[in-house]
């Protein structure tokens, strides 16, 4: 194009202006044609090529592929801009904003000692701005297109900092003890490891996606930690105010229906 002005070094508005050139009237017919759906699963791509760049320590790939991610964020925001809905200032603009608000042992007067303080903060000031009235609303806030494996620890995680996660005991939870403390993380990890492997195996001899399967367990559990939490509500009390005897009890009563 002949106003494009060509640098030798170029800088996130640089490239918010090549992506509106590209998809412009007289731009690329191919990035012209796309939309949120059809470039869905590049963004997807993009982002396993910065993990794997990640794992390998791999800083100059890093640094290409963590572009190729930002075009996408880029692309995305001018669609919505074509389409009169927001910009890529916007997008920052709020992310900025969702910092600050979030974090206001950094940018405000609140005393936090530890980074579990800080996470447990930041579940409850997300719960508020994002308007969620109960934990169970938390735990749906975790994105079900996430593998099922992801999505399921998301969602123990956030349980556990609600002071319910005596409801996920399981036989299991015998190895997490005092004792256990002591044995080497590699031990766990080759045990997890080879038990899980060992369940999709089984998964895959009976027929049962293991994906769709944790997935509607995870939906299950959900549910479940909702009318336990309900359960609590009606009798006027917390969660972190019984004892996990009490919480285990109520537990049991709605598995039982």
């Amino acid at each position: 194009m002949s106003d494009f002005k060509f640098k030798e070094n170029y800088n996130i508005n640089d490239l918010v202006e090549i992506v509106k050139i590209l998809r412009s009237e007289n731009g690329c017919p191919w990035d012209k044609e796309q939309d949120h759906h059809s470039i869905r699963k590049d963004f997807l791509e993009e982002t396993y090529e910065v993990l794997e760049a990640i794992d390998n320590d791999d800083t100059e790939l890093l640094r290409e592929e963590l572009g190729d991610v930002l075009l996408q964020v880029v692309f995305h925001s001018q669609i919505e801009t074509e389409n009169n809905s927001f910009t890529f200032d916007d997008v920052a603009d709020e992310v900025c904003k969702k910092l600050i608000t979030r974090h206001p042992h950094v940018f405000g007067d609140l005393k936090v000692d530890n980074s579990e303080q800080v996470l447990k903060n930041w579940d409850n000031i997300k719960k508020k701005t994002k308007e969620q009235k109960t934990y169970k609303d938390t735990l749906e806030s975790v994105p079900k297109v996430l593998p099922a494996l992801m999505r399921s620890y998301k969602v123990s995680q956030r349980a556990e900092r609600t002071g319910m996660s005596v409801i996920q005991a399981s036989p299991l939870d015998i190895l997490i003890d005092e004792k256990a403390q002591d044995i080497d993380k590699d031990i766990f990890m080759e045990l997890i490891g080879n038990t899980l492997l060992s369940f999709v195996n089984f998964a895959r001899k009976v027929g049962v996606d293991p994906e769709e399967a944790l997935q509607k367990a995870t939906d299950n559990y959900i549910n479940q930690f909702g009318e336990v939490e309900e359960i609590i509500r009606l009798d006027g009390k917390e969660a972190s105010s019984l004892s996990i005897d009490e919480l285990d009890a109520i537990w049991q009563k709605v598995q039982k229906k």
